[in-house]
């Protein structure tokens, strides 16, 4: 009998505000554990959504080459010093958050005014120096997502006024596994596997609440295949998907909402529109409908008309 189970061993915070977590899972078959370990290292690195500011607007400045009277790092130095502002929170749209600062002094994330339902992990992250009495303002523009994506993938409302930002959403930062053959005491041919599993987090979240997460999206990445009362899926046979709901999609809570408004509930229903159309309906725009056609992709193989 295999009494599989999982066993949280350590998890400790470095100085440089990155979490580390060691986890043990006990008592799997032999073969199980590359198979579980690459699933849940894949699922860690790249599914579980983070916030991250993805585009800055200063004012009085127009492009990413100029150089702000005043202070001493250009534009493009502050632009990547702001990619290195860890938060946490959740956001089901893009929210704003506001600087105004009198220098001199030395500008840390702490002096940015964010919405109260997001956090700053690392307040003391240095942003910019002021050397003379100038005022600097500026507004940023944040998002939530998963992975990297570039500037031309985030912030749907763009303008010239804004300066866009590659953003790494992320917040696992590096996972490592091992599996160990274990042999039983009491019967030398019996062996099971041992998968110890080490996740690094930028802080935003822990270690035992990305495991917990990346468990429950690997579970909703299979569920459609399971008969329940609102979809019904055999294995081997035709997928039909007049009763597959959109669900499955993992779609985005804004791009969701907006699909639901136009009743659209169904992979079937979905699938009769087109790009074209489907940006016709109401707050879908250009992100949109590229979450909406990845998903399809990924998850069912489906490509929607232009």
């Amino acid at each position: 009998m295999y009494n599989t189970n999982v066993k949280h061993l350590q998890t400790k915070k470095l100085e440089s505000g990155v979490s580390h977590g060691q986890f043990e899972i006990n008592s799997l078959k032999v073969g199980q554990g590359v198979t579980v370990g690459n699933q849940l290292r894949r699922v860690l690195l790249n599914d579980i959504e983070g916030i991250a500011i993805s585009a800055v607007k200063i004012l009085n400045i127009e492009h990413e080459f100029s150089i702000i009277p005043g202070i001493r790092e250009d534009v493009l130095e502050i632009l990547l010093n702001l990619k290195g502002i860890v938060l946490s929170g959740k956001l089901s749209d893009s929210k704003s958050g506001y600087l105004k600062i009198q220098g001199p002094t030395v500008v840390t994330a702490d002096c940015i005014q964010l919405p109260d339902n997001i956090k700053i992990i690392n307040p003391s992250h240095y942003l910019m120096s002021i050397s003379t009495s100038n005022t600097i303002e500026m507004k940023f523009q944040l998002e939530s997502g998963t992975g990297y994506q570039l500037a031309s993938q985030t912030f749907t409302d763009k303008t010239s006024e804004y300066l866009q930002l590659d953003t790494i959403f992320m917040p696992v930062q590096k996972v490592n596994f091992k599996v160990n053959i274990i042999q039983n005491n009491y019967d030398k041919y019996h062996l099971t596997e041992r998968l110890t599993l080490d996740i690094w987090t930028n802080g935003s979240i822990s270690p035992s609440e990305a495991l917990l997460s990346a468990a429950q999206i690997t579970i909703q990445t299979f569920s459609f295949v399971i008969t329940n009362k609102e979809t019904e899926i055999k294995l081997n046979k035709e997928i039909n998907y007049s009763e597959t709901a959109i669900e499955i999609l993992n779609l985005s809570r804004r791009t969701y909402n907006s699909i639901k408004k136009a009743q659209i509930n169904t992979i079937d229903e979905l699938t009769k529109y087109s790009l074209t159309e489907l940006s016709k309906l109401k707050n879908i725009g250009k992100k949109a409908l590229k979450d909406i056609s990845y998903k399809l992709k990924k998850k069912l193989g489906i490509n929607l008309k232009k």
